[in-house]
């Protein structure tokens, strides 16, 4: 690809930007803050700093759900910003490749060309690469040979599993399990057990601090609302309640490995036991999960050295290496 060149994987929570001019990766929370509803007031790590803190006049979103575009508007707003951001302030026309989800609709897919044409980023060709098979690449995994690879990747707000082989992908399913829902269980639990609200950010970083947690033996401090007293609270909270209220998340992404094994060719699947599961994805590294994925599947599972970049690092082996342009692909009606 040419040298002004760009990979993007959108995240539901973090934005991963590859620019081949300096050869990094820039990631960055995928937020936008809007004042009054219709000025910029801050955008990616800045705006989730304001996030549950921001007065009623600034209003604080992610642009994508569940994978997908929700609001268009802001997310070519963001990526303009970004574009802007990693070209020092001087747009010049650029080569994109995006990943994209496989287990959305064409219309969906669609979306993100779009995004990028209308985003005044100065694109001069678009291409797209199914998710999975940037993240296979990201993982080292040599995805065009004819060997079945599992590769599973907790993201924030879904668990994308997928069986990569010859460059594509045999079968995928998108399932609605991830960081979110983990935050969501921990603070449900704190509610019930200790009549305390707690946030968002601060039900992340409990997840994010239960492995160390558990090492030292001791748990986690929390700082809430009580709903009895209705005063601010400090609290400490057993990992053990933490580690239960992921229990049944945790089932739910193994049983879906589980109807995705059901489904394999014998071939592949042979192939998958040799090699095990990949686990990537932001929330993957959550504590407990890779144990259970392999106690319930029987599996050995590889986790990624890089989770979160994973993606981004496989759209960078694409732009760097012209033998995988092959993998890649315009869709139907757009510009070759």
């Amino acid at each position: 690809m040419a040298n002004n060149a760009f990979g993007i994987d959108l995240g539901t929570n973090n934005i991963k930007i590859y620019s081949r001019n300096d050869d990094q990766i820039m990631v960055e929370k995928n937020m936008i803050a809007i004042e009054n509803k219709n000025t910029l007031f801050a955008y990616g790590d800045s705006a989730f700093e304001m996030y549950e803190k921001a007065p009623g006049n600034i209003h604080i979103s992610y642009p994508l759900s569940n994978g997908v575009i929700a609001d268009i508007h802001n997310m070519e707003t963001l990526i303009k910003y970004f574009i802007t951001d990693l070209q020092k302030g001087n747009l010049k026309p650029a080569e994109f490749l995006i990943a994209v989800p496989t287990d959305v609709t064409d219309v969906e897919k669609r979306a993100f060309y779009d995004l990028l044409k209308d985003a005044n980023v100065k694109a001069k060709k678009i291409t797209v690469v199914e998710k999975a098979v940037a993240d296979g690449l990201g993982l080292e995994i040599d995805v065009k040979n004819s060997q079945g690879v599992l590769v599973v990747n907790v993201g924030y707000e879904t668990t994308e599993i997928s069986i990569l082989s010859l460059g594509g992908i045999v079968l995928s399913r998108l399932i609605k399990v991830g960081g979110l829902k983990f935050d969501e269980a921990i603070r449900a639990a704190v509610r019930r057990e200790f009549s305390l609200i707690i946030g968002g950010k601060t039900a992340e970083t409990v997840k994010i601090s239960l492995k160390e947690l558990e090492e030292e033996k001791r748990g986690a401090v929390v700082y809430g609302r009580d709903i009895v007293t209705g005063l601010p609270v400090e609290r400490e909270i057993p990992t053990k309640l933490v580690e239960e209220s992921l229990e049944e998340h945790f089932n739910t992404i193994i049983d879906n490995v589980k109807v995705i094994l059901e489904r394999t060719p014998p071939e592949l699947a042979a192939d998958i036991y040799r090699h095990g599961i990949y686990l990537t994805g932001g929330a993957s590294q959550v504590s407990h999960l890779a144990e259970r994925l392999a106690m319930g599947t029987g599996l050995k599972v590889n986790v990624a050295e890089e989770p979160i970049g994973s993606v981004a690092m496989g759209l960078a082996k694409i732009i760097k290496d012209d033998n995988y342009k092959s993998v890649t692909y315009a869709i139907e009606g757009m510009s070759k």
